[in-house]
């Protein structure tokens, strides 16, 4: 006590306390009063509104670790974002190499040298990836049934059954770590699931959600599980922003395809890698890839489709690749990477249509155009379809590309292509790509020796504003998620979403094995994810153009394939989530 005296003036308050110490009696009065004054402000905080908002602020909200949308609503993000962003690396990172050179041993297959270029040219994205029509809005049409089962709910979809036989196709189209989340973009698909009176209450930004057209066909709800353990929608939500980042970094992840490693081509910002998707009702945990090797031991998983199929293939590896480095057991036709501790195989088939296709002369057809036979599932996917465990399936965006229609054995339409104008096309592009997803669809769930779950990602949107991907449409700047509110309508992205659901309700219905189908219903979601895409930023070039030039005309860049890290990483995520529940895996 000599010493704390020894600063403070002869005479101070501070001497006096000392030299004439308070009579014990005044002490416990005070105390005691004290202690009563603290044990009332508990119980006024603990029962009043206020006292449980201070409660929900500082521990989450049911111990999930996420905040009230409501209350932190009110939240500057960008106050966060700016403290975030001192610390940020503006300039892009060393330049990963290129998968479809390096990550695939010996030669390329046709399919493969196809692909292996995204762009043509320095102004246009090449139609394994075009498609496009400005940014948009489709409705979760998610959901479906089986031939069995009875119960209801489109998200997910069961199929089973027990004997096999061919059907023909004759149709003509008719986390654990606590974190504050900001809502930014919700989404409510009222058409894809009936809400029950008692659901949980939607956050703050459900009121102002996109509704569903009316046009679009309801899926089929004979026998949509939702999901095992848990009645949780996983596609109505919020992208919330998520502090923690994304799982890897461009740097951290060698199989990253040139086009998509924004940050490697020198993108400025940053905020669209930390962004997460967030369901209404309940938390997708942040990916586990040790859980998911474990989970998936022994087992392959096969990602089928064109190169929006590859962005996600390489966005699970670049997951998985933090805990174990696979080894490249690919060849020209498949690449396969195997991981040694758990047996587990990660598979890429390139299928940009998943139906025949064939450059040969047929009737008046001549040479050089592909023709679609759109009632012949493709061979070479089927013949190894009988080995995979799980597929996750996708396509669409080729048919923006010239191409022939035949059903039946006849010619019915053309994209791009119509020598005779005097007849009627029978099928345009989206009525085809219709007929093609019913007819791969059916080939699996009818295959005598396939039982494997077969995931199909929905159409996966663009965001080419005032023009399509090579008539000048651009995302130029698009830095954060769309808010409610904002989002325009693309009908082209509608109807592939519609026609998609079509597809996949008419197969269910011809199920006849022990397959497993599910509908991952990303379309809606990833309307409000205009930030994802490389955009400018598709590069390494340092003299690329990046901004619009002094006649308004934007810089060549790519806005359908997504940056990684970035919004395509939570498909995996999904992806993982319905496999947890399919295997009736606790939820982490």
């Amino acid at each position: 006590m000599k010493g704390m005296g020894w600063g403070a003036p002869k005479g101070s308050p501070r001497m006096s306390s000392i030299s004439n110490p308070r009579p014990l009696s005044w002490i416990v009065v005070s105390v005691g009063a004290l202690a009563v004054f603290l044990i009332y402000a508990s119980f006024v905080l603990v029962s009043s509104p206020f006292g449980a908002t201070v409660h929900d602020l500082f521990y989450g909200v049911g111990g999930s670790g996420e905040l009230d949308t409501a209350l932190v609503s009110s939240i500057n993000k960008d106050t966060i974002v700016a403290n975030l962003n001192k610390s940020i690396d503006l300039v892009g990172d060393k330049p990963s190499s290129d998968p479809q050179s390096s990550t695939v041993s010996s030669g390329v297959s046709s399919d493969n040298r196809i692909e292996g270029t995204d762009i043509k040219s320095n102004s246009e994205v090449e139609l394994s990836e075009p498609e496009s029509v400005n940014a948009q809005v489709t409705k979760e049409g998610s959901g479906v049934g089986t031939s069995d089962a009875t119960a209801s709910n489109p998200q997910e979809s069961v199929t089973s059954s027990e004997n096999s036989k061919e059907t023909g196709h004759s149709r003509l189209p008719a986390q654990s770590n606590p974190r504050i989340d900001l809502p930014v973009a919700g989404t409510n698909s009222s058409n894809a699931e009936v809400t029950s009176s008692n659901e949980a209450s939607p956050s703050v930004w459900d009121s102002t959600s996109t509704a569903n057209p009316e046009s679009l066909e309801k899926p089929n709800k004979a026998s949509y599980d939702g999901a095992v353990n848990s009645g949780c929608d996983l596609y109505h939500g919020n992208w919330v922003y998520d502090p923690l980042g994304p799982l890897y970094t461009n740097n951290s992840c060698p199989v990253i395809t040139r086009m998509q490693n924004c940050q490697g081509n020198g993108r400025p910002d940053k905020d669209y890698e930390n962004f997460r998707w967030k369901p209404s009702q309940c938390d997708i945990p942040r990916f586990d890839p040790k859980k998911f090797l474990e989970i998936m031991r022994g087992k392959t998983l096969a990602f089928i489709g064109d190169s929006v199929s590859r962005n996600q293939m390489e966005s699970m590896l670049c997951i998985l690749w933090q805990v174990e480095v696979p080894k490249n057991r690919g060849n020209r036709h498949m690449q396969r990477y195997f991981f040694r501790s758990t047996s587990v195989m990660i598979v890429r088939i390139w299928s940009s249509w998943l139906v025949k296709v064939s450059s040969e002369p047929f009737d008046y057809a001549l040479a050089g155009v592909d023709k679609l036979f759109l009632d012949v599932p493709e061979e070479k996917l089927m013949e190894h379809v009988p080995k995979f465990d799980v597929v996750v399936l996708s396509s669409g965006h080729w048919f923006a590309k010239q191409s022939v229609y035949i059903l039946n054995n006849e010619i019915v339409g053309g994209q791009l292509w119509w020598p005779d104008k005097s007849k009627t096309m029978k099928v345009n592009s989206v009525q085809a790509y219709a007929i093609s997803v019913e007819t791969i669809l059916t080939a699996l769930v009818t295959h005598p020796n396939y039982s494997g779950l077969t995931i199909v990602r929905s159409y996966s949107p663009d965001h080419y504003e005032g023009g399509a991907w090579n008539t000048g449409g651009s995302c130029t700047g698009k830095i954060k998620p769309l808010a409610p509110g904002e989002l325009v309508e693309n009908g082209h992205t509608n109807n592939m979403h519609q026609q998609q659901v079509a597809g996949f309700n008419s197969a269910i219905k011809k199920a006849t094995n022990r397959s497993k189908l599910k509908f991952m219903d990303i379309t809606d979601v990833f309307q409000y994810r205009h930030d994802g895409h490389p955009g400018p930023y598709r590069s390494l070039d340092p003299n690329k153009i990046t901004k619009r030039g002094p006649d308004g005309r934007p810089p060549p860049q790519d806005c359908l394939h997504w940056c990684m890290p970035g919004p395509v990483d939570t498909w995996n995520e999904l992806v993982f989530e319905i496999i947890k529940r399919e295997f009736d895996v606790v939820a982490s």
